[in-house]
């Protein structure tokens, strides 16, 4: 017998015991699809499972109960039982549920994002809001994202001229690359067309897609030392690769301490002054969050806004009129970080970009401390969360014709939402104590890039119509679009 059906056998056992330990006490979890002994409801996950748990919440309601392998997953599907859980019963769901993949070289150890609410994290999330993305420390890094936000200018400007076509997610992925390493440490980690961002942006969506990608061995706790699917060793190697790029970024810093007052200063200032309070590992493990997140979710949004721009040529318009009016107005030569406030229609491009194609679909997995009723219904203790962002975004009940990119909707009748954890029908970045830190960073970069693309030029496409584009989104911890936008950038 090898090691695979053995581990089966003893699975099922496991799972025999676990269905009659339920039994026992969960007579009140909230309704599901009924799914076979042993897997459950692997199968109803499909290649995309933020759609297809939407789907099935039509029929089970906004609190629907899985059962994923030997795991009780309860997923959140409405922006009222959202507010439950991340604002009501806040502190009975802040831990996270710990994918295997996220264990790699002891990751789950010292991140941010998948640290237990505790000292650590406490300690963690200080660091971020004081040190790193205060509204102080982000305007005195302003001055390095022009330069950054000037190079994607040039880069458009030298295609534009050429007639050729401008990969726009490549793009975004090196200019969100390139703010990210302005804001923390005064640098430049990749060129435009270069292989260094394409060979970075392989290996950050391979995290994405390793965290994200559901696994057996997840599902199936004897099986994780076969790792059956290579998950765990696949993310070992994309972590292996981002920490040699990190260390040589530090160990460069630590040789050049105090030629430039930055982010990576502060975090280097206190791990000098106490490493007990910040090590080494914690600065590493802290940078490979800030990058992994904040590099892909932000150029993502850049890449889905103007698809759905191109696909809707009127809101294009729309948008680089107010753009151009604004800067002729103030006789400015670009827009300021500051001026985005004054950009209505462009918040609102942002905004609806947000609701139709969130950037984590499901966020992060939280996980029960505790049995929490929720709508009537039990959510177990160890029972993980999954916040269905994508299907409350597409809600008929919040939104009318959910499916159309209407940016007018955040003018008219949902003016005043926003995205920054307080109104649930528009959480992104989550909501709550783990409500992702990197939120005014990316605020920034997201709004300053589109006004960079759009501003200036008009895009055709390549050898297609815009309503003949492919829409379709590869699915990881993010959404990527699965066929890359090229199109081409021209003059008015």
């Amino acid at each position: 017998m090898d090691f695979l059906t053995s581990s089966l056998i003893a699975a099922s056992i496991a799972w025999i015991c676990i269905l009659i330990s339920r039994a026992r006490k969960s007579g009140k979890l909230p309704p599901g699809p009924y799914g076979p002994p042993f897997i459950g409801n692997i199968l109803h996950l499909g290649p995309k499972p933020h759609r297809s748990l939407a789907k099935l919440s039509h029929k089970y309601g906004p609190v629907m109960s899985l059962k994923l392998g030997s795991i009780t997953t309860v997923v959140i599907s409405s922006a009222e039982t959202a507010k439950l859980v991340l604002q009501k019963h806040d502190s009975s769901f802040s831990n996270r549920s710990i994918p295997l993949a996220v264990t790699a070289l002891r990751h789950d150890e010292f991140s941010i994002a998948w640290l237990p609410v505790g000292n650590q994290w406490r300690k963690l999330r200080k660091i971020c809001r004081e040190q790193m993305f205060s509204a102080p420390r982000l305007d005195s890094c302003e001055g390095l994202r022009r330069e950054k936000l000037q190079k994607l200018r040039d880069f458009v400007a030298e295609r534009c001229d050429r007639g050729k076509a401008v990969d726009v997610g490549e793009a975004a992925f090196t200019t969100s690359l390139n703010l990210m390493s302005a804001s923390l440490f005064s640098a430049e980690s990749a060129r435009f067309d270069s292989e260094s961002s394409q060979e970075m942006k392989e290996v950050v969506w391979g995290v994405m897609k390793s965290v994200g990608t559901p696994n057996f061995a997840d599902y199936f706790p004897l099986l994780k030392p076969a790792d059956p699917q290579g998950i765990l060793k696949a993310t070992e190697f994309n972590f292996g690769k981002l920490f040699a790029k990190l260390d040589e970024i530090i160990d460069e810093k630590l040789r050049s301490r105090g030629e430039k007052r930055d982010l990576m200063e502060a975090l280097l200032d206190i791990h000098q002054r106490d490493e007990a309070q910040l090590s080494r590992d914690d600065i590493r493990h802290l940078l490979l969050d800030l990058f992994v997140a904040g590099t892909d979710t932000t150029s993502g949004t850049v890449e889905w806004a103007m698809t759905e721009l191109i696909r809707n040529p009127e809101k294009m318009i729309k948008l680089r009129n107010e753009i151009r009016s604004f800067m002729s107005e103030n006789g400015q030569q670009q827009v300021q970080e500051s001026d985005i406030p004054s950009l209505p229609y462009l918040q609102a491009v942002v905004k609806e970009t947000f609701r139709l194609h969130p950037a984590a679909p499901f966020l992060l997995p939280h996980k029960a401390s505790s049995d929490v009723e929720i709508n009537g219904y039990i959510v177990p203790e160890n029972s993980q969360i999954l916040i269905n962002v994508w299907a409350s975004g597409r809600d008929p009940g919040i939104w009318k014709n959910p499916d159309e990119f209407l940016p007018e909707r955040f003018l008219n009748e949902n003016g005043g939402v926003d995205f920054k954890g307080r109104d649930f029908v528009l959480i992104p970045f989550g909501a709550g104590r783990r409500i992702c830190p990197g939120l005014p960073l990316a605020d920034r970069m997201v709004h300053q890039m589109l006004v960079t693309f759009v501003g200036n030029y008009e895009w055709k496409l390549e050898n297609m119509k815009p309503e003949e584009m492919d829409m379709n989104e590869n699915f990881g911890v993010t959404l990527q679009k699965a066929v890359p936008l090229r199109a081409i950038p021209t003059k008015p």
